[in-house]
């Protein structure tokens, strides 16, 4: 009995979670303008850091990039983007605090076009769902970005909370994918689950610690492996 509860364990498990489309995949099939993925959160969620993870994960495989600072709303994140930039030598493109994020995107996709950049990465302002002015901003990048991938980043050691965040972007802007920040430390995946089964969208990748390699692409076996399962 024991055995046929684990392996019914296990098949649920592997249902309710999604393997990520092959993002290598999705980029060289896209042939007019760059690949656009925009990355949206709550404050201090760690979408900043997870964008230039991710530009190091796509430098690795000969993909190139452009870094979009869609960020004019908190202080000090737009150098926070630059230094990144800088260290990882991926382009940016920046306009001053204030000013429209969605000019931003459009300026870096038309960059992107003209110097035949494959993708572009676009960080935005964190924003909490009280804040209605914060989340027609988010309408608007996506009007004017029309993003190929809307990625929510959220803290996996935030449990409910993190699934509640991805519920109101889930339902505010309808993301494709997510990331997990601090997946480290949730070692028992349960912040995975539960906003897997909220969202029914795929987990694309996890940060898994402090540096650019520290992106781990989701593997759903994995999960399996973090529970004693497989």
């Amino acid at each position: 009995i024991q055995q046929t509860v684990i392996d019914s364990l296990k098949t649920s498990i592997l249902d309710l979670l999604q393997e990520p489309p092959d993002l290598k995949a999705a980029i060289s099939k896209k042939k007019t303008g760059p690949y656009t993925i925009i990355a949206f959160g709550i404050n201090g969620a760690g979408k900043t850091t997870s964008l230039a993870k991710l530009a190091e994960h796509l430098k690795k495989q000969n993909i190139s990039c452009v870094l979009a600072a869609a960020d004019t709303f908190r202080a000090a994140s737009i150098e926070q983007l630059e230094t990144h930039a800088k260290k990882l030598k991926v382009p940016i493109i920046k306009h001053q605090y204030g000013s429209d994020p969605a000019a931003v995107v459009f300026e870096a996709k038309e960059y992107a076009k003209k110097n035949q950049i494959q993708v572009v990465l676009a960080d935005t302002a964190g924003r909490m769902y009280t804040k209605a002015n914060l989340m027609k901003e988010m309408e608007k990048i996506i009007r004017v970005g029309s993003p190929d991938l809307k990625l929510f980043v959220g803290e996996s050691i935030t449990g409910n909370d993190a699934t509640e965040q991805a519920r109101m972007f889930k339902e505010a802007i309808d993301i494709d994918g997510v990331i997990l920040t601090k997946a480290d430390v949730d070692d028992k995946a349960g912040t995975i689950l539960s906003v897997s089964h909220i969202t029914h969208a795929p987990i694309y990748f996890l940060g898994t610690g402090q540096t650019y390699s520290d992106l781990t692409p989701f593997k759903k076996k994995d999960v399996l492996k973090h529970l004693g399962l497989d």
